[in-house]
């Protein structure tokens, strides 16, 4: 019995891979052995870093609101504390946009909760 390559399917996977490793640098991105750990690496690395950017944003966003509330005279705990308190549900991300862009309605905010407090 003759043997049987699947060339088209083996040629099909490979060029999969390569085109992933287009870009580069050397034999990273020309030879198919180094290609695929560089693009099992990398994929390994995407889905890490796609559940880390949340965490990261989320950082981000706090540390706005916090300078924020310091710069009026609150702690962040006491702000979320008392924005919580008065019903206002707002994101910590639409905070820290309203925080950067717009200190007049972020003052009024504090306002608010120093009120109950």
């Amino acid at each position: 019995m003759p043997r049987i390559a699947n060339n088209v399917a083996a040629r099909r996977r490979k060029k999969k891979v390569m085109k992933q490793a287009k870009g580069n640098y050397g034999g990273r991105g020309r030879l198919y052995r180094t290609a695929m750990e560089t693009v099992r690496k990398g994929l390994k690395y995407a889905y890490r870093d796609r559940r880390n950017k949340k965490r990261d944003f989320r950082r981000l966003w706090i540390t706005r609101i916090s300078i924020a509330c310091r710069n009026n005279d609150i702690r962040y705990s006491q702000f979320i504390a008392g924005l919580k308190q008065e019903g206002v549900a707002l994101n910590r991300k639409s905070l820290s946009n309203i925080a950067a862009k717009d200190p007049q309605t972020f003052e009024y905010l504090v306002g608010m909760v120093k009120k109950t407090a």
